[in-house]
């Protein structure tokens, strides 16, 4: 019986992949600049500068694309227990170390540009947003006890970082500004070089481990959660994205999960031992039952919508 290689086994074994994927990641990256995508023009003080302070009557963004973008931005404001996990199971040395700094960097823009686009045109409640910004990045996020070593963590990556790149696309059609769309557009292109990277390297993990990294992928898709869970207002907030069509049950198997699992050939692959076996096996029982839950949920939202329109509700996207 073959046995399992540890973790630092397994970053020794992926470095030189890690090394052509940097390489190619900085050879299609561009470099952009925050003050770029920002109506600056639109600014103006606030009352501790003698103007005067938001109002709810200020914005012109509606519920939906509010509540979509504050959880976008708080997301990308806890860039710093991101760094923290990733830099604890991807190493501290060569291409793992430049990676992840890299990445940090890239990241840390799109909260930047974020912040400074709400700010300015007053999109949102500053002092609200502050205030959950403070909550969010003191309570931080930790990987479950079990979600421990490198191929867990490179599996959620791919599927987080895609789920991402989605959400933030969704996010600047709902905003209804040029503006903002561009801006978002910008973001979900970061992040769909990161998802690359982070999918070549989990592929290379499956060439590498097979079970090991299968049970690691299953794992994660039977729990996955978007990083923005904990945050205030995070299911009221995930309910109007869902309701709306942000982020919801069919983009996530349609649009994340099953473009992953096809890129990968996980249900064609012929390498598993019965570890393998038994984790595919499992996730093939959970996408099945994840595409009934879609469907419920669809025809749960037909109803709620068909009975605010009933009700002469105005939507609110």
């Amino acid at each position: 019986m073959t046995r399992d290689l540890t973790q630092l086994e397994i970053l020794t074994e992926l470095e030189p992949v890690a090394e052509e994927n940097l390489n190619r990641h900085l050879s299609m990256t561009k470099d952009w600049h925050p003050h770029d995508y920002v109506p600056w023009d639109q600014g103006r003080n606030f009352a501790a500068m003698g103007g005067i302070d938001w109002d709810p009557e200020q914005s012109q963004l509606s519920e939906v694309a509010k509540a979509a973008m504050i959880t976008n931005l708080l997301t990308e404001d806890n860039l710093p227990s991101y760094h923290r996990e990733i830099a604890e199971h991807f190493g501290n040395g060569g291409a793992w170390r430049t990676w992840v700094g890299r990445w940090t960097a890239e990241e840390n823009r799109h909260g930047i540009v974020m912040r400074d686009y709400l700010v300015v045109t007053r999109g949102v409640d500053p002092v609200a947003l502050e205030n959950a910004r403070m909550v969010h990045m003191t309570n931080g996020v930790h990987s479950p006890d079990n979600w421990g070593g490198f191929l867990v963590n490179v599996a959620y990556v791919t599927f987080q970082e895609l789920a991402t790149r989605v959400s933030h696309r969704n996010t600047g059609r709902a905003c209804d500004d040029p503006i903002a769309d561009r801006m978002l557009q910008r973001i979900a292109a970061d992040e769909n070089l990161h998802m690359i990277f982070y999918r070549n390297l989990c592929s290379a993990g499956l060439d590498l481990v097979p079970d090991q990294a299968m049970e690691a992928i299953s794992l994660i898709l039977q729990h996955f959660v978007m990083p923005g869970y904990g945050m205030p207002n995070f299911r009221r907030n995930g309910v109007l994205m869902a309701k709306h069509g942000i982020y919801d049950l069919r983009q996530h198997l349609e649009e994340v999960v099953q473009p992953v699992l096809k890129k990968w050939d996980v249900f064609e692959r012929t390498d598993f031992g019965p570890r393998g076996e038994q984790a595919r096996d499992d996730l093939a029982v959970f996408l099945e039952k994840l595409a009934g839950d879609v469907i419920k949920f669809e025809e749960q939202r037909d109803r709620m919508l068909a009975r605010e329109a009933s009700r002469g509700l105005l939507p609110v996207s």
